[in-house]
């Protein structure tokens, strides 16, 4: 998996921070463990630093990325839904074909293939959560030629909402 650079883990807690509130997702993280001192960091990017420098960009398996990873899945993924997911999957599966075997590189004849298949899975879940969350949610999950080309593309915009699109999950 690809490893956020700090600005994008900055982006990611603003899309938390938006969606339940600075407080509640500072709270949330302490309940999880994810800090020894409870000082809460002034703003929310001083958060996203705090994160970034304990977990080594969420490439160390320490309580601190359990954490994120954790409250990511709360407040980000439970908004896919169980049919969404499955639709993703099957799309996640063809921008995995597209790979050599070790996962190093895309297979030059299949480019045209990952682009296709990247296009329709940033547009679905972008409908779902959003333009930046949807960016943020793929780049945890690629591996690294797949994230290396999704950095290069313009964040895509804000998907109009569609009649035969379910609905997100709403928070009761």
């Amino acid at each position: 998996m690809a490893n956020p650079t700090g600005q994008e883990l900055r982006d990611a807690i603003a899309v938390v921070t938006e969606r339940i509130g600075y407080a509640k997702l500072y709270d949330r993280l302490v309940r999880l463990n994810a800090f020894v001192s409870r000082r809460k960091p002034p703003t929310p990017d001083a958060l996203a630093d705090r994160i970034y420098n304990l977990t080594s960009g969420l490439r160390r398996q320490v309580p601190a990325t359990v954490a994120f990873h954790t409250v990511w899945a709360e407040t980000v993924g439970e908004s896919i839904g169980e049919e969404t997911t499955k639709t993703l999957e099957s799309i996640a599966d063809r921008i995995n074909a597209t790979l050599t075997d070790d996962e190093r590189a895309v297979r030059e004849d299949r480019v045209s293939e990952l682009e296709t298949a990247l296009d329709e899975y940033e547009r679905l879940l972008t409908a779902r959560v959003g333009p930046p969350a949807a960016r943020f949610d793929m780049l945890i999950k690629a591996v690294n030629p797949v994230a290396d080309r999704l950095r290069r593309r313009p964040l895509p915009p804000e998907a109009p909402a569609s009649p035969s699109a379910p609905a997100p999950a709403s928070e009761s």
